[in-house]
């Protein structure tokens, strides 16, 4: 039988998609044959840096390769999100992010990389509570209390925070917004540095991470009023939530993900997800992070796609009526 040209064209078409389907079988059976580099863009220490070492660590044993931890801060946690997003499309670089991936493009004007388009979302993996404090000679016992301060005096009350565009300066601009209030900002360079301002007096507010400020209130240097979720916090059982306390909207966790690069292939990125999923479900590394207050969760690559996007929706309107400029 006679073969036409279009009989041949269309027999080398299917052999290639053939030969691309075996190929892209192939890498994902051999997936991953070397080590797997993970991103930090912060520096080291802190629980963050726990965080993220805990899953490399989980990872490696799953995987038989090593997951190789990665410090690159820099341009406020932007350089590490870049490297991300201009790795080759392999698997072979995952980043974990803060908030920042959704707040970058509201805060900075001029970025190296799009957040929505060059990385690929493989799960978000852990919360961090924030909680309220006050100074102890700060006349309120609770969440209301402070709100009916600062609206009949308005300008009166500072609240510290650990620079401009972290979760410690836009959780309080989320609330002046809820409660329309008028309370000063107070930047200092970091959340540990506004603590001790607050301690000392120099500023009356600040919301920060429970574990890092547990022990201050439990010692009674600082007095919490709210945690900023949708559950207390186990370090601090008596401290209602900002849903108890009245205020509805008021739920800013500090949240991590895990991102590759974009373009990765899709079998790639579902390996990853699972085993992310795998690690984060484990009874060894939930306990190990829960102990530093560090809650594991996980989701589909979806989810937390959706998620960044409404996290950037949401705190626009905070950045804009704050008068925050992108640097």
């Amino acid at each position: 039988m006679k073969m036409t040209k279009l009989g041949i064209m269309r027999g080398g078409l299917a052999a290639v998609a053939m030969a691309a389907a075996c190929a892209g079988f192939a890498q994902a059976q051999t997936y991953p044959a070397k080590s797997i580099r993970m991103i930090f863009p912060f520096p080291p220490g802190g629980p963050t840096d726990l965080l993220g070492r805990a899953i490399a660590q989980k990872m490696s044993d799953q995987m038989g390769q090593q997951v190789v931890a990665d410090n690159r801060p820099g341009a406020g946690g932007n350089l590490g999100l870049e490297l991300a997003a201009k790795s080759p499309a392999d698997g072979y670089t995952i980043v974990l992010t803060s908030p920042l991936i959704a707040l970058g493009p509201l805060l900075y004007s001029k970025l190296n990389y799009d957040p929505f388009k060059d990385l690929q979302p493989l799960s978000l993996v852990a919360t961090i509570q924030n909680v309220l404090l006050v100074h102890p000679s700060v006349p309120a016992k609770t969440l209301k209390d402070l709100v009916q301060i600062a609206s009949k005096s308005p300008g009166k009350l500072s609240y510290g925070s650990g620079g401009v565009g972290t979760t410690t300066h836009l959780a309080p601009e989320l609330m002046k917004s809820l409660t329309k209030t008028n309370i000063v900002h107070v930047p200092y360079k970091g959340s540990g540095l506004a603590l001790i301002g607050l301690m000392g007096g120099d500023v009356d507010v600040l919301i920060m991470a429970v574990p890092a400020s547990a022990p201050q209130v439990q010692s009674g240097k600082v007095r919490a009023l709210a945690v900023l979720s949708d559950k207390r916090a186990t370090a601090l059982p008596n401290v209602p939530t900002t849903k108890e306390a009245g205020f509805e909207g008021l739920e800013v966790p500090i949240w991590y993900g895990i991102l590759t690069t974009t373009g990765t292939p899709k079998d790639i990125v579902a390996r990853l997800h699972s085993e992310l999923v795998k690690a984060l479900t484990s009874a060894e590394l939930k306990e190990r992070l829960t102990s530093a207050g560090i809650e594991p969760m996980h989701s589909t690559p979806e989810q937390f796609a959706a998620f960044i996007r409404s996290e950037n929706t949401r705190f626009a309107k905070v950045i804009k009526d704050a008068g925050i400029k992108p640097e």
